[in-house]
């Protein structure tokens, strides 16, 4: 047989889920298994998809993105049909080829499996010169069996990759590969970590804790793959507390045999001494260790229950309703921003970044545009940050057909069984604003695998069950000359007792990139709202004061279970000096598409190293955030001199206590203070009420402002502001 036959004819091990590798990295030994973690300086070279270059003249860090090559490669990622020598015969980039040796020094043992958490694109393995096969999936881990192909001693890993969408044509259909219109790059690599990892048998191929909060218990579900089909596996169970080391239970169960050839399942619950329960504001973590006597696995857990209420739109953590706020992050829009560097992999970035949430009063994100390292969960578990997980799948015109259920389907399981132990997942996100009935036909064959019964999102098409999400992106600037009196228009959202609960993710669109620029997408707004000489500081503060005053709707409507601003990491790629840009009739989408401009929405920050928030955003957006805060219900831009208003202020509380306090109103005009109003208010716990205040606008035309804030001693106030103008008298 020659080699690249038996490239297709060794198949990659699929459906095994293994222990989080940020669990095994750096550890030599856990229990009965040994993990080799290949994460490192790797050679690098281009090449072809059919043969290994003979060279390799590049370094390259794994996990990372061939971006980060030394020397650095020209024109990584760009599409074939952009490059100025793809149509030169035989000048085609096809693939890159990643090298590395390592050392085996003891007897191999009875499994010895490759994983590679994430690469893309058409992942090919090569160990020793032999073929170990392919991962086609470029989201989800490939697991390769190393066994026949790992030698005593040093041993020589090739990994092979597609150079961009086009590089393997054979392989796209039916994959999802990446789509994104805000893309102008495609840069593959092996993006997560990559470890060997041996034991003996019977191999532990995968666990699934799901815990049982309100009587503190934990069922143990174990898939075990032993040598001899016909085996009966005994397994030890032990559950520790991850920061004390203290065990919190212990059990035995047996597995008996199954058909041959097939996993061996079965499953038992331990009850957990002291039962402590994660959630954002108490992330308490336990470690699940199930050993077959010749392997050992570990998985980290949280005691932690979510559900989507239909009877009340609310989420329900621990059996309690729960207000969902938070952000979006577009990992791999980010991946092609110039400041990105290696930030993704950086642990102490990774882990500063999601704290910062907390100065915005973040409880959540929305991981979207591809996924982050694995290592984002386990810091996201260990901050206390609730997840909506999306796959990669953005096709806003699909059609039946457009998607092979069966294919979907398959990649949709390897990413359940590869997040399913993470207490920070709560909503598995099928798609981004997608209809399509194979989406819903894959999320049907996958529904039953995670025990948990987490929610699913399913985009714009129909929810699967009554308590899965629906998912709604009010856009009111996708016009260019919207105002922010155009809010009114979305009241209400449709949400009804026994409706699906809503997740507003996405809303506004009026952008601004980290400079302060207009982004290609909102230009004409700004020009709408501002006039065409608007300055870095007014496009900022006017963008800080819409999100902000967008935000308290969403939130005090009370029609949501999540609100989730957009977005707060992603690609800032400002227009290019003298940019000559304009509108045209079939609207924004058909310019954005027509005119290939890229790199529309950008993040809030001004410096991404440091991660500091744009300070506008900071103050207007965070007080939005607030878990008790309020609103000013009221958006007109222009008012009538010389008449009393009676403005309504919607006060929201989060929390599950009452909140006592004071209310403020006070109006001002040219930063002096005309009048203010105060009056004593109690908000019941995760409740809502409406005062009223009756103001005077003055008589005199000019700009004014309504300013609403939550007084209470030795707390900052919380502010809702509303800019107005005072018509001119008709005499």
């Amino acid at each position: 047989m020659n080699f690249w036959m038996a490239c297709r004819t060794r198949g990659v091990l699929t459906g095994m889920v293994l222990a989080a590798a940020s669990a095994l990295a750096g550890a030599a030994e856990v229990g009965h298994r040994r993990v080799i973690v290949l994460d490192g300086t790797w050679q690098l070279a281009e090449g072809t998809m059919a043969q290994a270059p003979v060279s390799f003249d590049h370094t390259v860090p794994v996990p990372g993105l061939v971006s980060l090559a030394k020397p650095a490669l020209a024109d990584v990622g760009l599409r074939a049909e952009n490059r100025e020598y793809a149509t030169r015969p035989g000048s085609r980039r096809e693939a890159f080829w990643y090298r590395r040796t390592f050392r085996c020094d003891d007897a191999i043992p009875d499994v010895a499996i490759l994983k590679i958490h994430k690469s893309m694109y058409t992942t090919r393995v090569i160990l020793n010169g032999v073929c170990l096969g392919d991962q086609l999936h470029n989201f989800t881990p490939g697991y390769f069996d190393a066994k026949p192909a790992l030698r005593v001693g040093e041993n020589e890993l090739l990994v092979r990759l597609g150079a961009d969408l086009d590089a393997a044509p054979k392989y796209q259909g039916g994959y999802r590969m990446g789509f994104d219109l805000e893309k102008g790059w495609y840069i593959p690599g092996i993006y997560d970590s990559v470890e060997l990892i041996l034991s003996g048998s019977p191999h532990m191929a995968r666990v699934q804790a799901v815990p049982h909060v309100a009587d503190g218990t934990v069922d143990v579900h174990a898939w075990v793959r032993p040598a001899d089909a016909l085996q009966t596996v005994n397994l030890k169970v032990t559950v520790r507390e991850v920061k004390s080391g203290r065990i919190a239970g212990t059990g035995a169960f047996a597995i008996v045999a199954g058909a041959k050839g097939s996993d061996l399942t079965g499953s038992t619950t331990i009850a957990i001494a002291d039962c402590r329960l994660w959630s954002p504001e108490r992330p308490f973590l336990y470690e699940l260790e199930v050993d077959s006597g010749a392997d050992t696995l570990r998985a980290r857990f949280g005691m932690r229950e979510f559900r989507l209420d239909p009877a009340t739109g609310r989420a329900v953590l621990n059996g309690k309703p729960y207000f969902m706020r938070g952000s979006n992050v577009c990992i791999f829009r980010f991946m092609e921003d110039k400041d990105c560097l290696d930030h993704p992999w950086r642990e102490e970035w990774v882990r500063r970044f999601h704290k910062k949430l907390r100065d915005m009063h973040w409880n959540c994100l929305r991981y979207c545009i591809g996924f982050p390292p694995e290592s984002w969960y386990r810091i996201a578990d260990e901050e206390g940050i609730l997840i909506q997980d999306e796959f990669p799948l953005w096709d806003m015109p699909a059609k039946p057909g457009d998607f092979d259920p069966d294919r979907l389907a398959a990649e949709y399981r390897e990413w359940v069984e590869e997040r399913w132990n993470h207490p920070s997942v709560v909503i598995w996100d099928a798609c981004n604003e997608t209809r399509s009935p194979d989406v819903g036909k894959a999320i049907g064959k996958v529904l039953g695998l995670d025990f948990s019964n987490r929610p699913w999102d399913d985009g714009w098409g129909p929810a699967m069950a009554p308590g899965d999400s629906r998912e709604l992106h009010p856009y009111h600037f996708s016009d260019p000359k919207a105002k922010l009196s155009c809010l009114a228009k979305y009241k209400p959202l449709g949400w009804s007792p026994g409706k699906s609960p809503i997740i507003v993710n996405e809303y506004g669109g009026l952008w601004r990139n980290r400079d302060g620029s207009a982004t290609c997408i909102s230009r004409f707004n700004f020009e709408n709202l501002l006039g065409p000489e608007s300055t870095t500081a007014q496009r900022r503060q006017l963008y800080a004061r819409i999100t902000a005053a967008e935000t308290e709707y969403w939130r005090c409507h009370r029609e949501c279970a999540a609100v989730m601003q957009f977005d707060c990491l992603s690609l800032s790629r400002p227009l290019a000096p003298g940019a000559k840009l304009k509108p045209v009739p079939g609207g924004w989408r058909e310019w954005w598409i027509n005119t290939q401009v890229f790199g529309c929405t950008s993040d809030e920050w001004i410096d991404v190293e440091k991660l500091t928030w744009e300070p506008e955003f900071l103050r207007y957006v965070g007080d939005a955030f607030s878990p008790v805060g309020l609103m000013i219900d009221a958006f007109a831009e222009e008012y009538p001199p010389e008449t009393t208003l009676r403005f309504p202020v919607v006060l929201i509380n989060d929390l599950d206590e009452p909140w006592k306090g004071t209310v403020r109103v006070r109006l001002l005009c040219r930063a002096k203070i005309l009048q203010e109003k105060t009056e004593a208010a109690e908000i019941p716990a995760l409740g809502s009420q409406t005062v009223r205040f009756a103001v005077d606008i003055p008589g005199r035309s000019g700009t004014c402002q309504i300013e609403a804030a939550l007084i209470r001693p030795g707390a900052k106030p919380v502010c809702s502001l509303r800019d107005f103008q005072v018509a001119a008298v008709v005499h």
